[in-house]
């Protein structure tokens, strides 16, 4: 795969280039037992628009970089999408979900950074 330092840019613009919106970047690598090194948080405004976000996101990587996910999953519903690049975690959520899961309090323990929404 790649280090989280080159994948995570290249996330941000898969996201960036559907209008995903409110990323936040967790790096995790310092937390004990994260089981991964950080995750890449953002939402869609709906279930259509969260999966459109998670489909740049995946096809970005693969045509630009060559890089595939490990696995992807919650395509059904598409109310939490979480995308496995090995050390970084994609999770894009709705709005909702979003507020429900809360990731950004639960794993508070890691270094927390926010990209600009561009508009």
């Amino acid at each position: 795969m790649t280090d989280k330092s080159s994948v995570i840019p290249k996330i941000i613009e898969g996201i960036q280039e559907r209008k995903g919106r409110g990323i936040t970047v967790i790096d995790l690598s310092e937390v004990e037992n994260s089981g991964v090194d950080s995750f890449v948080i953002c939402q869609g405004t709906s279930p259509t628009h969260v999966a459109a976000v998670a489909d740049s996101i995946r096809e970005h990587l693969h045509e630009k970089y060559g890089i595939k996910p490990y696995n992807y999953d919650g395509y059904r519903n598409a109310q939490w999408i979480v995308i496995d690049y090995g050390p970084t975690l994609v999770h894009v959520f709705t709005p909702e979900n979003r507020l429900l899961y809360n990731l950004e309090e639960l794993w508070s323990d890691g270094k927390i950074s926010t990209v600009p929404d561009l508009d």
